[in-house]
């Protein structure tokens, strides 16, 4: 699972407030109640650190962990900047260790898809345990089959932004089983312009897989929605393609 890199360093560009306007509805609907509730929470997969920056300004106590360490320092900053409290820890969804329990692990925008192999949902999900405190909730969001097979092949897209332009292609290998995207970005040095390449692979999972991985993980309760249930009707989401799941840890 190769960190992101260039992706990381334009991602805030990228997104703009998009995702965090659709993070913080969903999160609104499915963990209003229990984030009113909650102390100590972890945001797994944090990327540049917006949701770990908004939990830490309610008052709460937040870890972030990614494994890029340019997410990681991007994430640093703009907690620094905002003048708020956020710890944050590099390190990969499967192994990571929280130094105390917290109440809720947040993984949102579908990290939990860029594991290297279908097998690997059920230890992400046993260190998430881990991290929790017994009956403690994790809350995260995943890109379906469908949105692999019928979004990410179609076609090249151009992107441009301060620094940096960037073509994004994607695909789905039926023999693998695996969705792909791959960024050709240009940035510019001074008054040339450098060209890289980075590849992401992601991987999906049933309902039934999902439910099985959390189970063995000692997830007692496990709820799931379709997106166009959570996320603003303002951005038109389409049924089938994106699912978030809500699950407490055994007491």
């Amino acid at each position: 699972m190769a960190p992101y890199k260039w992706v990381a360093q334009f991602y805030d560009q990228l997104h703009g407030d998009d995702a965090g306007k659709m993070n913080r509805y969903a999160r609104g609907k499915i963990l209003g109640a229990i984030l009113r509730r909650a102390r100590v929470v972890c945001d797994l997969g944090c990327g540049t650190g917006t949701t770990a920056v908004e939990l830490a300004r309610r008052g709460l106590r937040v870890y972030a962990v990614d494994l890029s360490p340019v997410m990681c320092r991007l994430a640093r900053e703009k907690a620094r900047r905002a003048g708020v409290d956020v710890r944050v820890r590099c390190a990969d969804l499967r192994t990571f260790r929280l130094p105390e329990p917290v109440d809720v692990v947040l993984c949102e925008f579908n990290p939990m898809n860029h594991l290297p192999r279908k097998r690997d949902i059920t230890r992400a999900a046993r260190a998430v345990a881990r991290a929790l405190r017994p009956g403690g909730w994790f809350y995260f969001d995943l890109n379906t089959l469908r949105t692999m097979q019928e979004l990410y092949p179609s076609g090249a897209h151009w992107f441009e932004g301060r620094g940096f332009c960037m073509v994004l292609r994607g695909g789905y290998d039926k023999r693998r089983g695996k969705g792909w995207l791959e960024f050709e970005w240009f940035v510019r040095e001074g008054r040339l312009w450098r060209r890289h390449r980075e590849r992401v692979e992601d991987c999906w999972w049933t309902v039934a897989e999902i439910r099985r991985a959390l189970r063995q993980a000692r997830f007692a309760r496990v709820r799931h929605w379709d997106a166009v249930k959570v996320r603003p009707p303002a951005m038109h989401p389409r049924p089938g393609f994106d699912w978030y799941f809500l699950a407490q840890k055994e007491g």
